[in-house]
């Protein structure tokens, strides 16, 4: 115990270190949220990839695999096929146009890109960001609690091992942000981004040797179950498992166009830096994601047996696989480490979700919208104090929901977030990107119907008859995502007015970026 506490203090200790090299880094508001636009791929790849995984690979996914076997790794497909698709198809005419508006958040780009004087796309962005990053923060404060109270069991903590974990992370993160701003947020998941690549492809490999190799892995499980090792699982083909698995699949959905993600590309110091990030991103993503599902699928045969509760063997969702894979596998030293590995998960994902709320807040709505007048300099505080408001609502939420919900899984509380934000911001990025005629008014429908209707898909049609159990397989990004994209389309067809300010000779949307740019607001 002594051991993993060391490490774990060593590992915040560097986090903190970070954070003050950081802050003598940072000069304005660009520093604080885009990093001055001078990152490089390296530095780009790891942190996009670092913020897109959080807690829910090591704790969630990795309980999946247990739990589902090889049906999980439609996860893995999915991902990667998002990841790609916002790195080779969406990102360099992303980069191209955010440097030409000389946009620092995502919603100036979006406000630039469709010409709003109204702001009514920065207020819906900045709405949408204070609510679904709020809870998706507190998953992850709720995921540090668990992973203590699943490595760290500790007599001196009196039984208290999960408020521990959750206060003691949600104190370090919320250090090093405030004092570098997204500079040491970027710069600390370059570190905590390796140490979770490390972690996922050597423990896969020390359970294989354990086994014995696959053929041991795969016999095992066909003891246990042989629906582990089908990739519709138990229920084979139906409708139902069919849902089940786009659910999993489509989970990649959202990496194309999520500000937190594609807060990275404007961070680039150069479009001539995608195509080796980009590289780097679906390689990681592949290696760490599917070194997750083997990790489950691996502690599955190592801890249970044919007929066993794997619910009570290894915890809610399978969630203590990883813990208890890492014990009988590793030595004491490394156990420490991937203590610090799996808080890497959580707090490189953290801290990136606060820069984008306190951004919205800031820069998106108090700046640009109440006081224009507000130089960058004067903000930089101010970012500070909405970044700690939201942290300490996130910790609220994180607590309530231990405290009323205690059968929570890990994995549903960050895909509720995960999916806010995704439909929300995704669909509109894509048609902001490769269709024209997008018009204002098609862009605030995509968002506010992306907006409304995760909440809808989440607890409304999954209760209904006949179509409930297929929604609730499907999860609520998918249906929510496609009824965004439609709004977008219909409404921007219809947007006779809108469509015709498109044509050529209208004012351009670089004409409205400079005379923004121009405005005495900057």
């Amino acid at each position: 115990m002594a051991l993993k506490l060391v490490m774990v203090a060593i590992y915040l200790a560097i986090l903190l270190g970070i954070g003050v090299v950081a802050s003598r880094r940072m000069k304005d508001l660009r520093d604080y949220f885009a990093a001055g636009k001078g990152l490089g791929y390296l530095a780009v790849a790891f942190s996009a990839r670092a913020t897109g995984e959080s807690a829910w690979l090591l704790i969630g996914l990795t309980g999946m695999g247990a739990m589902f076997g090889l049906k999980a790794m439609w996860v893995v497909v999915g991902e990667v096929l998002g990841v790609a698709g916002a790195w080779w198809l969406m990102s360099r005419r992303f980069k191209r146009l955010t440097d030409r508006y000389d946009a620092i958040t995502v919603p100036d780009y979006l406000e630039s890109r469709f010409r709003d004087p109204s702001h009514l796309l920065r207020l819906i962005s900045a709405g949408a960001l204070v609510v679904f990053v709020t809870v998706y923060v507190s998953a992850q404060l709720d995921a540090t609690g668990k992973a203590v109270e699943s490595f760290m069991p500790s007599p001196y903590f009196y039984g208290y091992d999960y408020w521990v974990g959750l206060l003691v992370g949600f104190a370090v993160v919320l250090g090093y942000i405030l004092a570098g701003g997204f500079l040491a947020v970027a710069w600390s998941d370059v570190f905590q981004g390796f140490l979770m690549l490390i972690g996922l492809v050597v423990l896969p490999i020390a359970g294989l040797v354990a086994l014995g190799g696959v053929e041991p892995l795969v016999r095992e499980l066909t003891a246990i179950d042989p629906s582990l090792l089908h990739v519709l699982g138990r229920e084979g083909f139906t409708a139902v498992s069919v849902a089940s698995v786009l659910g999993l699949a489509l989970i990649g959905l959202g990496f194309l166009g999520s500000p937190q993600v594609f807060v990275r590309f404007i961070a680039l110091k150069s479009e001539h830096e995608i195509h080796k990030g980009a590289l780097v991103a679906v390689v990681f993503t592949l290696l760490a994601d599917g070194g997750a599902v083997l990790i489950g699928m691996i502690g599955r045969a190592l801890f249970t047996k044919p007929g066993q509760d794997v619910t009570e063997l290894l915890g809610t969702g399978a969630e203590h696989v990883l813990a208890m894979s890492v014990e009988a596998l590793m030595p004491p030293l490394i156990v420490a480490i991937y203590v610090a590995i799996v808080l890497s998960a959580i707090m490189s994902t953290v801290d990136s979700l606060l820069v984008v709320a306190s951004s919205a807040v800031v820069r998106d709505v108090h700046q640009k919208v109440r006081r224009p007048d507000t130089p960058d300099g004067a903000l930089v505080g101010m970012s500070r104090v909405v970044t700690f408001v939201l942290a300490f609502l996130a910790l609220a939420i994180a607590i309530g929901v231990a405290v009323f919900v205690p059968g929570r899984t890990v994995f549903w509380f960050v895909i509720f977030g995960w999916s806010g934000i995704s439909a929300t911001f995704c669909p509109v990025t894509i048609l902001s990107l490769f269709w024209s005629g997008t018009t204002r008014r098609g862009a605030i429908a995509a968002m506010t119907t992306g907006f409304l209707a995760v909440p809808l898909f989440t607890f409304v049609v999954p209760a209904l008859p006949w179509i409930g159990p297929f929604f609730h397989e499907l999860n609520e990004l998918p249906p929510a995502f496609l009824c965004a994209f439609a709004a977008g389309i219909l409404v921007s067809l219809a947007d006779r007015a809108g469509r015709r300010s498109l044509q050529p000779g209208a004012s351009s949307d670089l004409d409205f970026a400079k005379g923004r740019l121009s405005s005495p607001e900057l």
